[in-house]
């Protein structure tokens, strides 16, 4: 195991952590972009579409669970529990500027058409 790769992983897993602890004992949402955690949640789903057919390791497949989990966990609380507390008015960027160009440069610059790619 890279110390790197770890430190890296235990510093990403804390903080997450301490985002859903602050919105659960808070009860509020205010100042956290409901848009940004979409993406994190599209980001972690969609590269982590490997999870049930190729195993790695115990470590790299709780992490990955984790990660979604935890990243639809936030929209859960964002969206549906604390909704009331989410300030749409502030989070103003928007998103299909980003997405749209993503999915096109995704189906152009690849090395093949392929669903799931193997690492």
């Amino acid at each position: 195991m890279n110390v790197f790769r770890l430190a890296g992983d235990l510093s990403h897993l804390l903080a997450i952590i301490i985002l859903l602890l602050k919105i659960w004992k808070t009860r509020s949402c205010a100042g956290i972009s409901g848009k940004s955690q979409i993406l994190f949640a599209l980001v972690y789903t969609t590269r982590y579409l490997d999870l049930l057919s190729n195993f790695i390791s115990l470590y790299n497949s709780v992490m990955k669970v984790f990660f979604i989990g935890a990243s639809w966990a936030t929209l859960y609380l964002m969206y549906v529990k604390f909704k009331a507390t989410y300030d749409r008015n502030h989070d103003t960027f928007r998103i299909e500027f980003l997405v749209i160009p993503v999915i096109i440069l995704s189906l152009v610059v690849n090395h093949d058409l392929t669903l799931i790619v193997k690492f």
